[in-house]
């Protein structure tokens, strides 16, 4: 049974990020299961016509905006009773919403660290999308998280394989976890061949559909480094009781070794909707309009190991956390940065394997205590790799419009 608060029955929800690919999908399991839930806040990005379509079909009382929607977005509310706020104070006030129950947090990159950090404040149970949460905050997040008394639960595929798997088993008795990787679109390509590849050809994803970063994220396997990194955190365990394996059908999730050889996997049709609904509900199993898996049409699950030489990103995430301090602080802003640069065709797809390294080489031994020193090794990491950008500028093909 779920042990969320309820008020009238229904689970009060926040969002952060409502307007992107885990919020909407959050908002369709809320709108399949009328009287399941109660939105009491909304944190949207820059898309007008989603900020206001949701703030007037589930009449949020907190709706934050970015600020350069907030004065229109006023002017179109005008009435209906909805308080809007505005920029990372406003995302900020949405999480920490007493009224909600659980708090989704599906902002994409650092931009999420904030919120989340005072939405664990009221104790209630997060549900965690937000990866660099984690990969960024680290031990100073777990500390908060049970000084408050909050509950994590995490909405990655791959970590709420594991979180589902684990019920009812001690961990005491397990010996590896297994996270799963499709590849991305690159799967058997040499570092050779990935020096020419364009936007567009990193951005199309052979399984899941997602935002640019997240894409680009999945196409280095960087995704899979800081899923390494944040597994860390969630289920305590050391990089080398953590490991990837490339599985491109995306029907197992993850897997759990056992001391006695077993290993039980979760497995399903490819949908985030699964995930989103179990951490959201209580951990129950709602139905959410997602195709029910038919092995015998599936056919044949394969599985490889991981290519470290052309794709670095698993080795380095290992390597900063066996290095500890900001070690996943410092290579999640240099991926955040390089990323942006590579979409905006200021260098090639290779040379963000190359800001990885050049930052993550300068990244301290010592643990921020506070948000305010996380913000500040946040600052700096970037700062770094702003400069490691424009150094390899030089080399990058020519822009690609947007």
């Amino acid at each position: 049974m779920p042990n969320e608060k309820k008020t009238g029955g229904r689970v009060g929800l926040s969002i952060l990020g409502s307007t992107g690919s885990i919020g909407r999908s959050a908002l369709d399991i809320v709108r399949s299961h009328p009287g399941r839930f109660r939105i009491r806040g909304l944190a949207c990005g820059k898309n007008l016509e989603q900020v206001l379509l949701q703030a007037r079909e589930f009449r949020p009382e907190l709706l934050s905006v970015d600020e350069s929607l907030f004065s229109r977005v006023r002017e179109e509310l005008g009435g209906t009773g909805v308080r809007i706020v505005a920029g990372t104070e406003g995302a900020c006030a949405v999480a920490a919403l007493p009224e909600a129950d659980v708090l989704l947090s599906a902002i994409v990159g650092e931009a999420g660290l904030a919120p989340t950090w005072e939405g664990i404040r009221p104790g209630r149970t997060v549900a965690l999308a937000n990866k660099e949460t984690l990969v960024v905050g680290g031990q100073t997040v777990i500390d908060r998280i049970r000084a408050k008394g909050a509950r994590l639960v995490p909405v990655d595929s791959e970590h709420s394989a594991i979180y589902q798997a684990m019920r009812g088993h001690p961990w005491s008795g397990v010996r590896k976890i297994i996270l799963t990787a499709s590849g991305g679109p690159f799967f058997g390509k040499t570092r050779t061949d990935l020096e020419n590849v364009s936007r567009e050809e990193a951005l199309n994803h052979p399984t899941w559909k997602m935002g640019p970063k997240i894409t680009i994220d999945s196409a280095t396997l960087l995704n899979k480094g800081l899923e390494l990194i944040e597994a860390r955190w969630l289920f305590d365990l050391p990089a080398d009781r953590i490991e990837v394996v490339v599985h491109r059908q995306s029907i197992i999730h993850s897997m759990v070794e056992f001391e006695d050889a077993s290993v039980l996997a979760q497995m399903g049709i490819p949908d985030m909707k699964g995930p989103i609904a179990y951490a959201i509900s209580g951990e129950e199993r709602l139905p959410v309009g997602v195709p029910f898996l038919d092995l015998a049409r599936t056919g044949t699950l394969t599985f490889y190991a991981p290519d470290h030489d052309t794709f670095p990103a698993i080795r380095l995430a290992s390597r900063s956390i066996a290095r500890a301090g900001q070690g996943p602080l410092y290579l999640n802003m240099a991926n955040e940065v390089a990323v942006q640069a590579f979409l905006e065709g200021r260098i090639p797809f290779t040379g963000i394997f190359e800001i990885w390294e050049r930052v993550l080489s300068e990244a301290p031994g010592t643990v921020p205590d506070s948000l305010e020193d996380i913000r500040r090794a946040v600052a700096r990491a970037t700062s770094l790799a702003k400069d490691a950008v424009s150094r390899s500028e030089i080399q990058s093909p020519a822009p690609v419009p947007s």
